[in-house]
């Protein structure tokens, strides 16, 4: 095995699938604030894929198939377990939520690193936590 590490230089993209592709859409537009890139309907597969850039830099590629299958469980379903957004400004950001008719859990304590954190939903239940870092 070898020693040095891949020549890795941040991470390029989350890829989710909705199975309500303009609830989802609204929701990553409207409440999390995110920017279109691109948008395309591949009729072959009745499938969309949205290209978004949420603040941050942080890019997810949203796609619709389908029927897909529900998540199994929240949040221990076997893979990506939730997406961890960054904020300097945890209340700011629980307050703008909360403005756009969105409410996060409580906000709790990271036990190990003392930081702030909280999570919400997208459409499809994925979690999504928000971080405070400094």
């Amino acid at each position: 095995m070898s020693t040095s590490s891949l020549p890795l230089s941040g991470l390029h993209h989350v890829a989710l699938i909705t199975a309500d592709y303009r609830r989802a859409k609204r929701f990553y537009l409207d409440v999390l604030g995110a920017e279109v890139l691109k948008e395309t309907y591949r009729a072959e597969r009745d499938s969309h894929k949205l290209d978004l850039r949420l603040p941050g830099g942080i890019q997810l590629e949203l796609f619709s198939f389908p029927s897909p299958p529900a998540r199994p469980s929240y949040p221990e379903a076997c893979g990506l377990r939730h997406l961890a957004l960054a904020t300097p400004d945890l209340d700011g950001c629980v307050r703008m939520l909360e403005a756009r008719g969105v409410q996060p859990e409580r906000i709790r304590i990271d036990a190990i690193t003392g930081a702030r954190f909280t999570f919400l939903s997208d459409p499809d239940g994925t979690p999504i936590e928000l971080y405070e870092v400094n």
